[in-house]
């Protein structure tokens, strides 16, 4: 059977061969030392496949069956991962600088020495995932180092019950806290759940709030690795709301 692997950004055929699987074909490329940044490998099987040192930066992997690859010191700097099964994976030293591994599944992967800067984890299960910096992946670690009150925002809807899971109604000048809040780094448990103003803006929609939530670091209950924003504590004070006008969700009438 013949594969080709193409260029997403061109369209272009980097590598064409007679084999049995896309998994082969991958690795005959790499053998002839095909370049093949920027490949087109949406939802392509490579479960198991040896791809050591090999250059897949920019290529789109969404999708992919990646489940127990070798990716040791393979560059996949910029590469689409989003909703790519990795589980069990190897990535030791690994470049995924600048990757989107947004819905990504990595329980077990083997991350060690491997570099995250700017890559997006959001919404990925890295559950049981080995060497995982999480100095490197979570950006909002910085919140456990204030020395005082510290501010985040808190999504609602029109009666102040979060529009999710619900339970609490939140009031402006009312302290809340949650006996068991959630203390692993899951991406969406039981606790407070608070997030960056931006996170907040994304998921808001007709008829819902924006509050201010004051607390201190003692107050977070997790940080989840790799949140695109959101994060759980174990007890918050309303202190105000945004003013959707002002922030651009909402027309002034």
């Amino acid at each position: 059977m013949k594969f080709e692997v193409k260029s997403w950004l061109t369209g272009g055929v980097l590598f064409a061969c007679e084999t049995e699987s896309m998994s082969l074909a991958v690795g005959l490329a790499l053998k002839s030392c095909a370049n093949l940044s920027c490949a087109n490998l949406s939802r392509a099987n490579l479960s198991g496949a040896n791809l050591f040192c090999a250059n897949l930066s920019g290529a789109n992997l969404s999708g992919a069956n990646l489940s127990g690859a070798n990716f040791s010191r393979a560059d996949l700097s910029r590469a689409n991962l989003s909703g790519a099964n990795l589980s069990g994976a190897n990535l030791f030293c690994a470049n995924l600088s600048g990757a989107n591994l947004s819905g990504a599944y990595l329980s077990c992967a083997n991350l060690s020495g491997a570099n995250f800067s700017c890559a997006n984890f959001s919404r990925a299960d890295l559950s049981g995932a080995k060497g995982v910096n999480k100095n490197l992946c979570t950006p909002l670690q910085i919140l456990l180092d204030q020395p005082s009150k510290i501010r985040a925002y808190k999504l609602v809807k029109e009666n102040g019950e979060g529009p999710f899971n619900g339970g609490i109604i939140y009031k402006i000048g009312k302290t809340y806290s949650v006996k068991d809040a959630d203390t692993t780094e899951e991406q969406c448990a039981a606790g407070i759940n608070v997030a960056t103003l931006d996170w907040c803006m994304k998921e808001w929609y007709s008829g819902c709030r924006i509050l201010l939530a004051e607390f201190v670091a003692k107050d977070i209950a997790s940080i989840p690795l790799g949140t695109d924003g959101k994060f759980r504590l174990h007890k918050c004070k309303i202190v105000g709301e945004k003013d959707l006008v002002e922030i651009g969700l909402v027309k002034r009438k």
